[in-house]
């Protein structure tokens, strides 16, 4: 089994898709985290990691928010 097999490629899914797996996969985080098997962890890291990466890939010049950055934490 090829991880092709385990789902829609990252690069294959439209903006809307990628942000809305995202957002599923964030908020089943917590709970891959405290009962998931460690096989299904690990899968859910993966599957993570790879639309991350295609994030970040499609926006390499996104807004970056100060209050986000070291210096604009400690300014509050």
């Amino acid at each position: 089994m090829t991880s092709r097999d385990l789902g829609v490629a990252p690069g294959d899914l439209s903006d809307d898709d990628l942000l809305r797996e995202l957002g599923h996969l964030y908020e089943t985080r917590l709970d891959a985290l405290r009962h998931a098997a460690d096989q299904a962890y690990g899968e859910h890291t993966r599957r993570m990691n790879e639309m991350e990466a295609e994030y970040l890939r499609r926006r390499p010049g996104r807004e970056i928010d100060p209050e986000r950055m070291r210096a604009g934490a400690r300014a509050r």
